[in-house]
Formats: structure tokens, sequence, C-alpha cells
């Protein structure tokens, strides 16, 4: 009997034993050291409401050279790239042909200007004899008709030899400005003509400054879109280029694209953007002023995004899981269309150690 009260009072001890020592373990669950923290507090700034578009810049003096005249390319004087200056030649046309005819021309003139120059001094002669009385009417009559045909055939002449003159010079093809040889898709050899359908290119020259950005704005933003809107041009990277405004505006809507061009200029360095280059463009509909947070403090879970701010609680704080709806970035911040409003304080420190309600020691912001 002694012995099973023994035992009992053993068993009995060591269950109180078991007890005191768990009620120390939830006070510890309890009073949860708290982890230090970077904040910063949420402020309202500017943000811009934008949209972005592709641009093509494009410059103002651009012109794609096409034959005037039929015939062989014997000539390609330049290279795609190449800088030329106005009246440059850069291709030549088999010209013999008109050559000839220009040759043909001009001694066709000096045989007229012959016959122009006799009758000059025929009706001098003749005006002389019938003012002496030694010819009649019709005979000064006759040599004066004479002298105003041949006059007639030398001016014809002179204008037809012109005429070929012109159209020899047609078979070298000529800068029509300061710029840029862009692509030269003929050969020598090719055969060129303005008869085709389209007609043939031989290049195209591009005045690399005075550029412009064309942007085409969806119609559902017609009610918007006005001069004078701001418009950040950035590269594909994103990084910003210019800023710039829309000085045109279109009347109507290009059907094909179902969009309004409009245009802004741009004063880049022509070694940063060129002709035909595609950029984006991100127009500026309005700026109002938005909470905004550090990039670094929004994680994301399931395609949502969350921040963790610091909310007091009891005396303490805690750090409360909050969903975010972003928008654009402003530099280092992005712009919170909702969750977030001025004054809250946001974790932006180890945010992956953090969980929904943990204790949180804030520190600065």
């Amino acid at each position: 009997m002694k012995r099973i009260l023994g035992v009992s009072c053993f068993v009995l001890l060591g269950l109180t034993a078991t007890g005191c020592h768990k009620t120390p373990v939830a006070q510890a669950a309890d009073g949860m050291q708290a982890m230090p923290v970077q904040t910063v507090t949420v402020a309202l700034a500017p943000v811009p409401q934008s949209s972005e578009y592709v641009a093509t810049i494009k410059s103002r003096r651009s012109a794609t050279l096409q034959p005037q005249v039929s015939g062989i390319l014997t000539q390609i004087r330049v290279h795609s790239g190449d800088h030329v200056r106005a009246g440059q030649a850069l291709m030549e046309i088999d010209p013999r042909q008109q050559a000839a005819t220009v040759a043909s021309a001009r001694a066709t003139e000096r045989q007229k200007k012959a016959l122009y120059d006799y009758n000059t001094v025929e009706i001098e002669r003749q005006r002389k004899l019938f003012e002496a009385g030694v010819t009649s009417r019709d005979a000064y009559d006759q040599a004066r008709q004479a002298f105003e045909n041949a006059k007639a055939d030398y001016q014809s002449a002179v204008e037809a030899r012109r005429t070929q003159e012109e159209q020899l010079a047609y078979y070298t093809v000529r800068a029509p400005f300061d710029g840029i040889v862009g692509d030269i898709p003929v050969h020598v050899g090719d055969f060129v003509t303005p008869l085709a359908s389209p007609a043939t290119v031989l290049t195209t020259v591009d005045e690399n400054k005075n550029l412009e950005a064309y942007i085409y704005v969806p119609t559902e933003r017609s009610g918007q879109v006005r001069q004078g809107l701001e418009v950040d041009l950035t590269d594909n990277a994103g990084k910003l280029l210019e800023k710039t405004k829309i000085d045109f505006l279109s009347p109507q809507v290009d059907s094909s694209l179902q969009g309004i061009l409009v245009k802004a200029p741009v004063h880049t360095a022509p070694d940063v953007l060129r002709t035909a280059q595609l950029i984006k463009a991100r127009v500026i509909w309005s700026t109002s002023p938005m909470a905004v947070a550090p990039v670094l403090a929004v994680t994301r879970q399931g395609g949502q995004s969350f921040v963790f701010v610091a909310e007091q609680q009891g005396g303490h704080f805690v750090a409360r899981q909050t969903a975010v709806t972003l928008g654009d970035t402003v530099g280092n911040d992005y712009a919170i269309s909702s969750g977030l409003k001025a004054g809250d304080r946001v974790i932006v420190s180890s945010t992956q150690f953090l969980v929904n309600g943990m204790p949180v020691m804030p520190m600065g912001g």
C-alpha cells in the first residue's frame, strides 16, 4: 500500500512539473520580439495620366528620287548613308541617245541662225532700196516676210535646243537638298523608267534635322487630344530621350489605322534619332496628385501586388499586408491607384521575412 502511494505521488509531481513548463512557452509566443524595419511615409505626388504609343521619326524634308527619263543606269556615285550636298550628282542614266538629240538640235539652231542673220541684213538692204525708190513695196514686203519667218524659225530652234538640253540634264540624278542618302535598291545596268506603275525608286534623301514624331492616337481619345499636350519620347528600354509637345493635330481620321495623326517636334541630336526610326511616345493627358510608394516596398503574389504597412495595434506596431493597384512609375516610386492613403507607413526593408500581423519596430519614415 505504501508502495502504491509513493508511485502515485511521483506521477502527480511529474504532472505538476510538466504543467509549470507549458505556461512560460505560451507567454513567449504572445510576447514575440518585434522586427526592426525601415518605413517610408506615404505622400501625395503629382502623377501624370498618360498613354504610350509607337511613334515614327520623320524629317520635314524627305525626298524619294525617281527617274524622269527612261534608260540604262550607268553610274551610281554614292552609297547608302552618305552625306550629300544640294545639286550633287548621285547617279547617271545612259545619256548617249539624248546627247545626240541635243547635238542635232544645236546644229539646227546654227542653221536657223545663219538664215536669220542673212535675212536681217537683207531686210535692211531692201528697206534702203525701197526708200530710195529703187525697188517696189512688194519686194520690200517679201523681204520683211522672209525676215519674220527666219526670226521665228530661229527662236523656235533655240527653244527646241534648250528643251533637249534640259531633258539631257534629267539623265544625271542630283540631290535636291543637303541630306543623307537612304537605301539604294537599284544597280548599275538596271533599266529605270518613270513610266512604270509605280515608277522606279532610285533612292531617298533625308535632311536629318527638323525631325518630327508621327503618333497615331486612337479615335476613342479624340475628345482629349489637343495641341500643346506634353509628350515624352523614350527608347525601347524606357530611357527618356526628349520632352516635347504636340504641335499638329490632323483634322481627319486615318481610315486604315482608325487613328488620328498628331505630330511633335524632335530636337534630339541627329546621331541619336534618325528618319524612319521607331520609338515610344507617352502622351500625357493630365497630372493629378496620387499616393506613391517606393518600388522596393511592393511584392507580388499570384499576380496581385501588395505592400506591408506598419499599423499601430494595442500600443505596438504590426506588419499589415495590404493589396494595392499600381499605376505608372514616377522615378523610383509606383503611383498607387488604390490601397494606400497619405500618412500610411510603408515598410521598405526585410519585406521577404514579413508575414501578416507580425510585430515590427518602425524606423525612419
